[in-house]
């Protein structure tokens, strides 16, 4: 039996991230369509993806026969130096009047969004992620006064990433480490949400 040795690269730094709203449905269902604009910012100190897990053991015939693990959630805590007002206000569920009045803090449903984002490996490495069907589920808006030195006043917001096809997935994601296709680019893979092999292909050709 071979042995193969291998070398992973560490992780460098959080790139960009992304963002794009699904489009509005009179009845609140996800279809897995989204507007036209992919919204980029470079504004994140951090970026913690926490997937919840439950197990259930099956027992048979006196001894273990196999263990069930199914995914409950995702919770993606993302720490940024700043954030578009507009942007937050609507994945709030915020109602916007014409004269720029928000109203803020009511029952209004909050939108279904896809959440991507970039991770720098060493060595010129990437890994490009989108998870194609989230909610936002909490925010902080913290400040405090100037002091002589410059100090950061960062916010974080906390995303639900939810399953978005039957098989139960909730992420699509590619590494130029482990095999990235021939023509793609961070341009390319974040000008839509991807949520399919077929969706890659169209973003690689260019359609």
């Amino acid at each position: 039996m071979a042995i193969e040795n291998k070398r992973p690269q560490i992780k460098e730094t959080v790139g960009a991230q992304y963002v794009c709203f699904a489009l509005d449905n009179e009845n609140g269902v996800f279809n897995g369509e989204y507007e036209a604009k992919v919204e980029k910012t470079e504004v994140v100190k951090s970026v913690s993806v926490t997937e919840n897990a439950t197990s259930t053991k099956v027992r048979a015939s006196g001894k273990d026969y196999e263990v069930v693990s199914t995914l409950a959630s995702t919770d993606i805590s993302v720490e940024v130096v700043a954030f578009p007002a507009e942007t937050l206000a609507k994945m709030r569920g915020d109602v916007i009047d014409t004269t720029g009045l928000i109203m803020s803090g009511g029952n209004s449903e909050r939108p279904y969004f896809a959440y991507g984002k970039v991770v720098e490996l060493k060595n010129g490495f990437y890994r490009y992620e989108w998870y194609p069907k989230c909610k936002l589920t909490a925010n902080t808006d913290e400040v405090t006064t100037s002091d002589v030195e410059f100090a950061e006043q960062n916010d974080t917001f906390t995303i639900s990433a939810m399953a978005f096809n039957d098989n139960g997935d909730n992420r699509t994601k590619v590494e130029t480490e482990f095999k990235l296709p021939e023509g793609l680019t961070e341009e390319k893979f974040f000008s839509k949400p991807i949520l399919s092999p077929e969706d890659l292909a169209e973003v690689i050709q260019g359609t």
